[in-house]
């Protein structure tokens, strides 16, 4: 018999949308990654939750999770500012922010916020670090 939980949890689930877009290459979802996951589901329970691993574009090993962008759409962020709405992210994600994850690209929304424009934004092109354009010694 199913517990009566997992059954809320699932029925409440159903109506959100979570999505993992690799950019690494792999197609695959590491532990980095799905630790993201998890944590900002349980912290925030997202009505969306985009993740996308973006360390492909960086000048890190092949199936490297250090480069992300995430769109979370969460009830909890009404009548906050952008900033707290961050530091919300960020007390999540504390580990991995402390760790493995070098890049942290957040767009933090109401669910109002997310039906003006639903969509994930790009990330520009890796520079390297050097901070200089493409193309300049």
């Amino acid at each position: 018999m199913l517990n009566v939980q997992l059954v809320g949890r699932l029925f409440s689930m159903a109506g959100r949308v979570c999505l993992s877009r690799s950019s690494a290459g792999l197609g695959t979802v590491g532990p980095v990654e799905a630790a993201i996951r998890t944590k900002l589901e349980q912290a925030l329970n997202p009505e969306v939750l985009e993740l996308r691993n973006e360390s492909g574009g960086h000048a890190v090993p092949p199936g490297s999770e250090t480069h992300f962008r995430v769109a979370v759409v969460s009830s909890r962020f009404e009548g906050l500012s952008p900033l707290q709405r961050h530091r919300l992210v960020h007390a999540a994600l504390s580990e991995e922010l402390a760790g493995p994850v070098h890049a942290l690209a957040i767009q933090a929304r109401t669910p109002a916020q997310w039906k003006e424009n639903p969509q994930l934004d790009a990330s520009p092109p890796c520079l390297g670090g050097s901070k200089k354009t493409r193309g300049t010694p």
